[in-house]
């Protein structure tokens, strides 16, 4: 919400999983609905571009959209 007025914004951001996540990820089927939990922060030290670290996910259902 912006000045009362609802707003439709889209982005793109990296996003990189590792460890027990990466392995769950490979499990999950293509096309499903997830939620994601994490953090952001910089690429690399001196980059002003985000990667997103996933440390979590759960489907959601068809329902819930």
């Amino acid at each position: 919400m912006e000045a009362g007025i609802a707003r439709l914004t889209e982005f793109e951001v990296s996003a990189v999983a590792a460890g027990e996540i990466s392995g769950r990820f490979h499990q999950a089927p293509l096309g499903g609905m997830y939620q994601f939990s994490g953090f952001l922060s910089k690429k690399s030290r001196n980059s002003k571009s985000l990667v997103f670290h996933i440390i979590d996910f759960s489907a959601v259902p068809d329902s819930s959209i």
